[in-house]
């Protein structure tokens, strides 16, 4: 079956691999995908990720991260903007998520990043999805 929104499709696994407590997940590659995967390392969401090849695919491996009480570190994470509704916002309405606890990925025309500092660059862009 053909998936419609791959970037929906990665999110609900990451979500699925983290609340079963799976110390990793494989996710099909695409460059959306890998730019979004890094803004996650760098905000301290996953421990790494690396580009693997099993059976003749190619995949990237994200390894989760949990605290010291086995519990994710992501509690959440939800798709903003999808195939039928982009929902875009500019640098002086840009949203916040959880009171500024958690973090909302944006695609702009300098690359995919996140709000805040999407917003310290007065750049505007697509939600793409929001973390906490």
């Amino acid at each position: 079956m053909a998936v419609s929104d791959p970037v929906a499709d990665m999110l609900t696994k990451i979500r699925n691999a983290s609340r079963a407590g799976f110390d990793r997940v494989d996710i099909i590659p695409s460059k959306l995908k890998l730019e979004i995967i890094k803004v996650m390392k760098n905000e301290g969401y996953i421990k790494n990720f690396k580009k693997i090849q099993q059976d003749g695919k190619n995949y990237i491996r994200l390894f989760l991260k949990y605290d010291e009480t086995e519990k994710p570190i992501i509690h959440g994470i939800e798709k903003i903007s999808t195939p039928g509704r982009r929902i875009y916002s500019g640098y002086k309405e840009m949203p916040r998520v959880r009171n500024g606890y958690g973090t909302v990925v944006v695609s702009t025309s300098s690359g995919v990043t996140t709000g805040k500092k999407a917003a310290e660059k007065k750049i505007g862009g697509e939600l793409i999805c929001s973390i906490w």
